[in-house]
């Protein structure tokens, strides 16, 4: 068996193209919920993670906080919905002493 694969890699969005997929994609997100889930979402891939969350975990995230009711990122909500952003059990471990922080700056950035 022969295997033809190619691989072409994309690097993330910056924030601004990450916030406008966001809302195009799920647009029953508030605006600042999505503004600070975008920011979240960057600081969390600059940690040191076995896998890095994508746009698709973005969305997702943010999906699921609106669906709680959310329009503005808590530590209760993040800590519960973890799961929709990190696949590996040890990258939600390894974020979950750093909720408050990345809260806080994803809050204070998108003010």
């Amino acid at each position: 068996l022969k295997r033809r694969c190619l691989y072409h890699w994309i690097d993330h969005p910056d924030f601004e193209r990450e916030l406008e997929i966001v809302r195009l994609r799920a647009p029953e997100v508030s605006e600042a919920l999505a503004r600070e889930v975008a920011a979240a979402v960057a600081s969390l891939r600059d940690l040191d993670l076995y896998k890095r969350p994508g746009v698709a975990e973005t969305i997702d995230w943010a999906q699921a906080l609106a669906r709680l009711g959310r329009v503005h990122l808590d530590d209760a909500a993040v800590i519960a919905t973890l799961g929709t952003v990190l696949k590996y059990r040890e990258d939600q471990q390894r974020v979950r002493d750093a909720v408050p922080e990345i809260v806080a700056d994803a809050i204070a950035n998108n003010a």
